[in-house]
């Protein structure tokens, strides 16, 4: 991970969506809490034990960060839920201690929930070693999910193939354009293919291959996420179309200049705009969650990492490439490209 986790919230909130990852942490922690709801819940007492901290350094932490722990899974429990508890626990004479049964209310940390509070606290060992633990656990968890390595994370995404054959159809168009009406010399394909990647993630190819680590023979374009392919193509497509009409009513071939004005124009088009920021902050926030990879021109587009994105990449819907490949659903969709 490039960011720290008690300074940076995108970098914690991206080991706690990633419930792949929780699931190993609980069992590998192996932390002792109450059973509330079919859920293992810690009451502020037992998290201050695990983490060898005083509960007011809780509260401090729950007063400074209480909308990040409550999103997490800290709740306050009152009325019926409280009274459950203290039934449930009643004639516990281990957990006595820690429910008072004359409480109006009682905090309890979600396993999340402490996970949060542990990467939070900086004034402990507990949490620190917790905390290098949890980075452990989750990048092993990540690299063996992806069979791995992450560099083609990209491809296990159920929507990474159909994305893949739209956007060598209509890269095709994209040349043959270039070809057909520009009036540049032929190191124009490389030319453009970079102004086109400028527009849609403010970098070229080059730029993108070092941030991602390839080498020289990789394709960026197998290692774009599908809804950065979809944005390419529809760039390329519409630049095509721009391009031969251009052609159709002057006669004549674009000099770089006149196709370089059809770019600008189009990037600036307020139908595009969502995509194109869709795109930058989808694979902004991926790279760095996945591949601890930081596109710095794109740092501003950073989020973390939905739970969905980790279900689509990890989960067990994602599939490598060749298990794809064998599948006669996704061979049939293919079919239907080829055919349109």
């Amino acid at each position: 991970m490039s960011y720290e986790l008690t300074t940076s919230q995108i970098a914690r909130q991206n080991i706690l969506n990633n419930p792949m990852a929780l699931k190993t942490l609980e069992q590998h922690l192996d932390v002792s809490g109450l059973v509330f709801e079919g859920e293992v819940v810690f009451t502020k007492a037992q998290a201050a034990g695990i983490l060898d901290i005083d509960e007011r350094t809780i509260d401090r932490y729950l007063a400074k960060d209480s909308g990040e722990l409550k999103a997490n899974g800290y709740k306050i429990l009152k009325g019926k839920a409280l009274k459950t508890i203290k039934l449930t626990y009643v004639d516990d004479i281990n957990v006595v201690d820690i429910l008072d049964p004359k409480a109006p209310s009682l905090g309890i940390f979600s396993f999340r929930a402490l996970l949060n509070l542990s990467m939070l606290v900086t004034e402990s060992e507990k949490a620190k070693a917790i905390r290098n633990r949890v980075l452990d656990i989750v990048l092993d968890v990540v690299a063996q999910k992806a069979g791995g390595h992450t560099k083609f994370i990209n491809q296990r995404d159920e929507d990474y193939l159909p994305s893949a054959y739209m956007e060598d159809s209509y890269r095709k168009q994209f040349t043959d354009a270039l070809r057909d009406y520009l009036n540049m010399s032929n190191h124009k394909y490389a030319v453009y293919t970079d102004k086109i990647y400028q527009v849609v993630f403010l970098g070229n190819a080059a730029e993108y291959k070092q941030v991602l680590k390839l080498a020289e023979k990789d394709k960026a374009r197998e290692t774009m996420y599908s809804e950065v392919l979809r944005t390419i193509v529809s760039f390329e497509h519409g630049l095509a179309q721009d391009m031969q009409a251009f052609y159709q009513q002057h006669q004549r071939k674009l000099s770089p200049n006149e196709l370089d004005q059809l770019i600008e124009r189009a990037a600036n088009n307020p139908y595009l705009k969502p995509q194109l920021e869709d795109a930058r902050i989808k694979m902004a926030s991926r790279d760095l969650g996945f591949r601890s990879a930081l596109h710095q021109k794109l740092k501003h587009y950073i989020q973390s990492v939905p739970q969905g994105d980790f279900d689509k990449f990890l989960g067990e819907k994602s599939r490598s490439l060749e298990e794809q490949l064998q599948d006669t659903r996704t061979l049939d969709v293919l079919k239907r490209l080829k055919d349109r």
